[in-house]
This record gives structure tokens, C-alpha cells and sequence, in this order.
């Protein structure tokens, strides 16, 4: 990727109205997740409006997603910045992300009310119920790119099944270790690919030691070390953030129970814009609206700081071969802690019907390679008829 930097010229070319309506609607209609908002900014910013050249875009692609956080998210915020340096980038990201952030606010007020109406409570539980097959399918879909990035060697392949072991036992037992893990196996990585030059370990003991104790605060300081794990030590895709919240969420700080941590990942899923905003939930869970605002701003504001101070030197991130071998090493770990959270969440269903659901979730989702969307939205339309009819949930 060039390392241009807009120009005064080009900034002028696009206003900042037409930056704020194009990239609202997206936030509005980007159902789908990542797929999805890769296929509407192309369409956007290439085929339509020919504002980015192709190759420049699919550029743009590998860069973010060799940052931590939501990557579709900072795509959006690097094709605005692209067009409006960083005002632009400021106005298009928060246009992508703000529609789907209040839908998920408004919806956390209702799921997680003290007496939902009886519905509501159907819809709850049916759509959590699929959500530990939503996890299954989302591990199952990045592994085989994993695999392959680690190279055909015997040790190479070794190490990819120990760090996604590492990932999937640390989600499923000690949670509150992942990113601790998740960093480790990046650096252990770095290390082997470096025959152990040094400099490498001192750094990452330290990192991991500043988070536990960052952790440790609790109140708003946990709530912002849960959103700031989202959005900056997160590697992978945006499922990644179940595995790195569920344990604080749920067990450490009691913000919400296991069903509730349900809902919320399911309402990250089915809302339009960024998995991420799922975050907002348990933010909401923590302290209301403001704590669903505080979380969000935290989770989002890596993304936009990676983008505007460094997005003219993406080229140089991309060849650097320490952040290349991180990430071999990291991602396995993610893959395998998506796939272990799934246990945690299984094991949050409560009722006999809900292993139904989750069995026709896997069908669906597994066999079948069907939408991720569609299979949440009809989960919930399950629960609510049962709920309807007297079913106990």
C-alpha cells in the first residue's frame, strides 16, 4: 500500500455532507458483519463513486486487518480518511457506527429490563441459544486462512494446534487470562521466528503484568479495560470479543448473567454496523446509558487512532515482519479461544428446548453454511412462540 497521504486537493474533492450521508447508510443497512461492509464500501468507494482505485481498496483490506480491533470498522474509517484526511475519517466513522449503536442501546434497555415482557423473554433465550453455534461457525470460518499462514511444515502446523489449543482451553477455564494468551503465542511466535533474539520477552512480561493490575480496579476501570480489550488487543475478527469479555462480564464483576451475555452477543450480531457495538450491551449492563456510551467510545477510539496517526504508513506495517509473525502466532489462539468460548455459553442455557435450538443452530450454520442473521432472527421468532404458548423460558 502507498503511504500517500491525502492532499488538500483530493480532501476538497468530497464534501463532508456527502461523507456523513453515504457512510450513515452504510451503518444503517451493514447487516452481516465484515462480508458485508467490505462488499458495500467496495461497491461505494470503487464501482460506484470510483473514489478509491480497486487495487488500492484490496490494499487498504490487508492493512486492517493486520490491526487489533474491528477491522471492517477502521476499512470504513480509512476509506473516509482517504478521501477527507481526518476530519473526514472522524465524521465517516462515526457515521458507520452510530446507527447500529443506538439500535443496540434501545434493544439492551428492553432485553435487559428488570420485567420484559414475556415475548421478549422467548426471543432472549431462542436467539441465545444458537449463539454458541454462531461461535462454532465463526472459528470454523477463519481457520483454514490460519492455517494456511503458518506455513506445511510439521513444527509449523504443531505450533498452530497448540496455540489454538492454548486459545480454546484458556476461554473455556480462565477467561479472564485470554489476552494474556492471545499475546504470549504472538510473541512465542516472533521468538521462534527469530531464533530468540532478545529484547522481545521483557517487553511482553511487562504488558501482561500492567493489564492484570489494570483489570484488577474494578468499577469504570474494569469497564473500560473490557472495552479497550475489544478494541485494541483484539486480533481476529469481532467474534473474538465473546471469549474476551464473557468471564469479567459474567463471573468476575457480575454485570450480567450467563443468558443475559447471550442476548447480548446475539444483539451484536443481528443489529447493523460493527459486531463490536456488542460491547454497549455489557456496558449498559454495568452502568446504563453511560456506561454503554463510555464502553463504546473506548472500544472504538483505538480504531480511529490507529487509522488517522498511522494510516500513511500501512505499507511499512504490512512488511514488517515482526507484526506478520505476531499475528501467525496470535490468530490460531484467537481461532481456538472463539471455538472454547463456545462451552462457557453452552453451558449458560438453561432449558431443555434451547438444546433443540442449538442443535437445529448447528444444521444451519455448519451443514447447511447458511446466514448467520437469518439463523439468530428465526432462532428468536422460535422462543417467542414458545413463550407465547406457555412454555417456560
Amino acid at each position: 500500500m502507498s503511504d500517500h497521504v491525502p492532499t488538500s486537493h483530493e480532501n476538497s474533492a468530497v464534501s463532508l455532507a456527502t461523507i456523513a450521508r453515504e457512510w450513515t447508510k452504510l451503518g444503517l443497512i451493514g447487516f452481516g458483519g465484515p462480508p458485508t461492509h467490505i462488499v458495500l464500501l467496495r461497491q461505494l468507494c470503487v464501482q460506484e463513486r470510483q473514489w478509491l482505485e480497486a487495487d488500492e481498496f484490496e490494499d487498504a483490506i490487508a492493512a486492517t486487518n493486520l490491526l487489533p480491533g474491528p477491522a471492517s470498522t477502521q476499512l470504513a474509517i480509512y476509506c473516509a480518511w482517504k478521501l477527507r484526511g481526518a476530519r473526514g475519517a472522524i465524521i465517516g466513522g462515526l457515521g458507520f457506527i452510530c446507527p447500529g449503536l443506538i439500535m443496540i442501546i434501545a434493544l439492551s434497555a428492553v432485553f435487559l429490563a428488570s420485567h420484559p415482557p414475556i415475548g421478549v423473554l422467548g426471543a432472549a433465550a431462542g436467539a441465545g441459544a444458537a449463539v454458541p453455534a454462531v461461535a462454532l461457525n465463526a472459528s470454523w470460518g477463519l481457520a483454514p486462512a490460519s492455517w494456511r499462514r503458518i506455513g506445511d511444515a510439521f513444527a509449523q502446523r504443531c505450533r498452530w494446534i497448540v496455540y489454538a489449543a492454548a486459545g480454546a482451553v484458556t476461554a473455556a477455564t480462565i477467561g479472564q487470562y485470554l489476552v494474556a494468551t492471545l499475546i504470549a503465542c504472538g510473541v512465542l511466535e516472533i521468538l521462534i521466528r527469530r531464533h530468540y533474539e532478545s529484547g522481545v520477552s521483557g517487553v511482553s512480561r511487562s504488558l501482561l503484568v500492567g493489564t492484570v493490575h489494570f483489570a484488577a480496579a474494578g468499577g469504570f476501570a474494569a469497564l473500560a479495560w473490557e472495552a479497550l480489550k475489544v478494541g485494541a488487543l483484539s486480533y481476529g475478527g469481532g467474534f473474538v470479543i465473546v471469549p474476551l469479555m464473557q468471564h469479567d462480564a459474567v463471573n468476575t464483576y457480575h454485570w450480567m448473567s450467563g443468558p443475559q451475555f447471550l442476548n447480548a452477543v446475539a444483539l451484536g450480531q443481528v443489529t447493523p454496523g460493527p459486531v463490536v457495538q456488542t460491547v454497549a450491551v455489557v456496558g449498559y449492563a454495568a452502568a446504563g446509558v453511560a456506561g454503554a456510551l463510555f464502553a463504546a467510545a473506548l472500544a472504538f477510539a483505538p480504531s480511529f487512532a490507529f487509522v488517522i496517526g498511522g494510516a500513511s504508513h500501512f505499507g511499512k506495517i504490512r512488511s514488517n515482519n515482526s507484526v506478520q509473525w505476531f499475528l501467525t502466532g496470535a490468530g490460531p489462539a484467537v481461532i481456538g479461544a472463539i471455538a472454547g468460548s463456545a462451552i462457557p455459553l453452552g453451558l449458560s442455557l438453561h432449558f431443555y428446548w434451547q438444546i433443540a435450538v442449538l442443535a437445529g443452530a448447528l444444521l444451519w450454520l455448519l451443514l447447511a453454511r447458511r446466514s448467520v442473521v437469518v439463523c439468530l432472527l428465526a432462532a428468536g421468532v422460535v422462543g417467542t412462540l414458545l413463550a407465547l404458548t406457555g412454555v417456560h423460558v
